[in-house]
């Protein structure tokens, strides 16, 4: 099959990778810098047991998506509606197309432009571009879809390739869950330069922690979404399989672009101002990664 993966950063070149590795047909949209090393000398996969170069093919050029039977869409949240646009016009008929983006409501965004249906996924996922055309596998790897057409044989192609895959009949819950868990490391990884092993390692972070997360489960209810029970355990619980990851807003930061940290805590924030529920603690860790921004900005 042909596939695309339309941003091909961390997530996209891990799952982009494994599914080439299982013999699938990629073409990879990304960065310059990226598509030019893939190119060059294929997609470098660091994971266990042994790194390995994979055969794809990469471009720059949103148009690299025709013909593909499935797109991956993996930009950052702030670029949905522009990636929409940018390959609308060369999708095929039957394509499907996924969204494995962070955040809430992007599957959604897709289909609105692109006018068909988008299967939205939760993504769980410790990776990084180690270097262009470059990706480091630091944990975790697994794909939780929602319901929608083609989701079953998808499921499928997806566990063929090695990707530990389930379909889930509440998608938003399985969303905001991730959410959660994002708006409880992202920022502090990207203040402290740290990675979650060591987040979790210092007594006092278990406390903001299961502040951040009270906010969310408080938002979440007034927005009508039923949480699994347990959230800050989970969340407390998720750093074990990823103690060596740096969050992707940190990375983002180390590599002088912007976050998508409004579409974390942000998001979390503007729902609680609507709602009427205050979110002291997510507004603060907003503010200073935004802050962060704009000492970038100005490097």
């Amino acid at each position: 099959m042909k596939i695309a993966v339309m941003g091909a950063g961390a997530v996209g070149c891990y799952f982009g990778a494994l599914l080439a590795k299982a013999g699938h047909e990629l073409v990879m949209i990304g960065r310059a810098a990226h598509v030019e090393a893939m190119n060059a000398r294929g997609l470098l996969l660091e994971r266990a047991p042994a790194p390995s170069y994979v055969l794809v093919t990469a471009s720059a050029l949103p148009e690299a998506v025709a013909g593909a039977e499935l797109v991956l869409v993996c930009v950052k949240s702030a670029d949905t509606e522009a990636a929409s646009k940018a390959m609308r016009a060369y999708l095929a008929p039957e394509a499907v197309i996924v969204s494995l983006q962070n955040g809430v409501g992007n599957a959604q965004g897709l289909a609105a432009v692109l006018g068909r249906p988008v299967l939205p996924a939760g993504v769980y996922l410790a990776a990084e571009m180690a270097g262009p055309g470059h990706v480091r596998h630091n944990g975790r790897g697994e794909l939780v879809l929602g319901q929608g057409p083609g989701v079953e044989a998808l499921a499928v192609l997806l566990r063929e390739a090695a990707i530990p895959t389930t379909i889930s009949a509440d998608v938003e819950a399985v969303l905001w869950t991730k959410l959660v868990l994002n708006c409880a490391y992202n920022a502090i990884s990207a203040m402290t330069q740290a990675p979650y092993g060591q987040i979790v390692a210092v007594a006092e972070v278990e406390t903001l922690i299961r502040n951040v997360v009270a906010e969310c489960e408080a938002v979440a209810a007034a927005c009508g979404v039923s949480l699994p029970r347990g959230q800050a355990e989970t969340v407390l619980a998720a750093a074990q399989g990823m103690a060596g990851q740096l969050s992707s807003t940190a990375q983002d930061l180390m590599r002088g672009r912007r976050t998508e940290i409004e579409y974390l805590n942000g998001h979390i924030v503007r729902l609680g101002v609507a709602q009427g529920i205050p979110t002291p603690v997510n507004q603060a860790l907003l503010a200073v990664v935004k802050v962060l921004e704009t000492r970038v900005g100005e490097a």
